[in-house]
């Protein structure tokens, strides 16, 4: 059964809301309607001709990018040359486009947890933070019996989560009353009478930005007609979020292991490196993409080697400079990792809400260079 491009994308931005991106980038919708139907999603790092045909012959009606397909303000449509020719054919297709871009960059679960997942890298920590997601307490009274499915609402929604643990609440019962008035449709007692009920009280823990979410899956799953809430805002720091990672390899490499254990997990033939090739890697920094302005960072946090791309010359010298060895893996091939995990996270997302909704990776190469 297809569900509305507003659920795909409500889903996508649970995991990497659009305000955690750059103020020049340009994330979110970027062809379609948020009323239009979704049967089939097709994953890709960017969208080009041969990704577009790849989605057509597969069925897919939905494809969600890492790189914005559209990037630039336009200045005019020409459907004669690029992209103009491209944004017709997929409007003719019928197809939507959605980009994830830096958002999903500084997001947890995003490309740098996928990349460092990739690695093997233990306690991960953000390279460079941006700040902390604000969290809110929820409180809801339920009618005793109820609490189970109240929970589990909320929580499919994205509350009570805490570090790899889910479904953390805390519950307390007691006595609830009211009075039906005129006009209402109660769940338990009657018109004109006083009601004791028994109720439970069900806190939880919820990241501000899916706080609507929460707040619209508890009432859905409430019996009530009306229902009791109370939202407070908290001091605590939620997760950090931000630029890059940094973690620990279990075993210590040296410098050329390491670089031949990258070629091995990223799948590629070969990568650039600067630094002392003797040098033991143990700590080691990394940033999907270009990468190269988190040197600083990467020497702060005493990395051994920062693993990127798009690295210039002068960039590489000063990281030898600095101690820190710079590897160059490719823009395509440090960020591809966030494909299938974003696949694998929409596939559950959607199971989780009973939708059987087709999730599938590209498989187009779209990385423009070649090794002769």
């Amino acid at each position: 059964m297809p569900v509305s491009v507003q659920t795909i994308t409500n889903l996508l931005e649970k995991l990497a809301p659009k305000r955690l991106a750059e103020n020049w980038d340009n994330v979110g919708l970027q062809i379609g309607s948020y009323q239009d139907k979704v049967n089939k999603v097709l994953i890709a790092l960017d969208l080009t001709e041969a990704v577009l045909a790849e989605a057509k012959e597969a069925g897919a009606d939905f494809i969600i990018t890492h790189h914005p397909f559209i990037f630039k303000p336009l200045q005019a449509i020409r459907t004669d040359l690029m992209p103009g020719k491209l944004i017709k054919e997929i409007i003719l297709a019928g197809i939507g486009v959605y980009a994830a871009h830096t958002n999903l960059d500084m997001a947890n679960g995003g490309v740098n947890d996928a990349l460092a997942g990739c690695l093997g890298l233990k306690e991960t920590k953000v390279l460079r933070q941006y700040g902390h997601t604000a969290l809110e307490k929820i409180v809801v009274f339920v009618p005793k019996g109820h609490e189970d499915n109240v929970r589990q609402a909320m929580s499919a929604a994205g509350a009570g989560w805490i570090g790899n643990y889910s479904d953390c609440t805390f519950q307390t019962p007691g006595i609830g009353t009211f009075l039906p008035r005129d006009g209402a449709d109660p769940f338990i007692g009657e018109t004109g009478k006083l009601e004791k009920a028994e109720e439970i009280r069900l806190e939880t823990i919820v990241p501000a930005t899916l706080r609507k979410n929460v707040v619209k899956a508890m009432l859905k799953a409430h019996p009530y007609e009306e229902v009791a809430y109370d939202l407070y805002p908290l001091l605590n720091e939620g997760e950090a979020y931000g630029l890059g990672r940094v973690g620990i390899l279990e075993n210590p490499l040296e410098l050329p292991e390491f670089c031949r254990l990258v070629k091995d997990k990223l799948k590629i033939s070969f990568l650039r490196v600067a630094g002392e090739l003797q040098r033991p890697v143990q700590k080691v920094a990394i940033c999907g993409g270009a990468g190269s302005e988190l040197l600083e960072s990467a020497k702060f946090a005493g990395a051994d080697v920062l693993l990127t791309a798009d690295v210039k010359y002068h960039e590489a010298q000063a990281a030898s400079e600095a101690g820190v060895a710079v590897i160059d893996a490719g823009h395509d091939a440090t960020e591809r990792v966030i494909v299938p995990v974003l696949c694998a996270y929409l596939r559950e997302q959607l199971e989780n809400l009973g939708q059987e909704v087709e999730v599938i990776a590209s498989t187009v190469e779209t990385n423009p260079w070649k090794t002769l």
